[in-house]
């Protein structure tokens, strides 16, 4: 009785003589394979064709995915420009906060942001941004190495909105001048929609917001 050949074997061969098919060019029609899309046999040339379709679909899917990243970076990068503009329009340091925020809601159509800075210069003890901040507050922002992107879990931070009730999801972003280990503030955005800042979105364009920020506003630092 002739021994199983070892499939091994075989695809080895075939790979090792590639003209094999050449030489018996009838058997690319005669071998007949089950297609796994439509359960019929097919020959091994239809099934070849097959399994080009089938990569060419994917090729297409991962290009389509490529292409609206990046309109989703445009997009983002964009509103960021837009953003930085009002920055540079601002009349004066001690309107600065005022910028970010409102620059923030408009240029990125965040519903709810706000933010408080600590060791501000006297000329500002009595301004907005620098009230109601806890040690309890500072020491969070302190253990924030990146910015926290997710559901409401009942942060102080986010009390400081206007409406901190209906906040579901927020982002809260640490404030720090280069090189520092320890915060100066904290940037908040938040939404009522659940899905508007997730635990699964990238963070790179909310590092560059808080880059940002922490350098609009550390001219307002004694």
């Amino acid at each position: 009785m002739t021994a199983p050949l070892d499939s091994t074997l075989v695809a080895q061969y075939l790979t090792d003589h590639p003209q094999f098919f050449e030489e018996h060019a009838d058997l690319l029609g005669e071998i007949k394979l089950s297609s796994p899309l439509t359960g019929r046999a097919v020959s091994l040339q239809e099934r070849q064709m097959e399994v080009l379709r089938d990569k060419y679909k994917a090729l297409e899917l991962r290009m389509s995915n490529l292409m609206r990243l990046a309109s989703e970076n445009e997009a983002i990068a964009n509103k960021f420009h837009r953003w930085t503009q009002i920055l540079l329009q601002s009349e004066d340091v001690g309107s600065m906060p005022h910028a970010v925020t409102s620059g923030l809601k408009s240029a990125f159509e965040v519903p709810q942001v706000t933010l408080r800075i600590w060791g501000a210069a006297p000329d500002y003890s009595d301004e907005w941004f620098v009230k109601g901040v806890s040690e309890d507050a500072r020491i969070f922002a302190n253990s924030l190495l990146a910015p926290y992107c997710g559901a409401n879990k009942d942060f102080e931070a986010v009390r400081w909105l206007d409406d901190a009730s209906a906040v579901v999801s927020t982002v809260i972003i640490p404030l720090r001048k280069p090189g520092d280990k320890q915060a100066f503030g904290l940037l908040i955005m938040g939404s009522q929609d659940a899905t508007r800042f997730t635990s699964l979105m990238a963070t790179d364009f909310l590092v560059h917001i808080g880059e940002t920020a922490s350098t609009a506003l550390a001219w307002l630092l004694a």
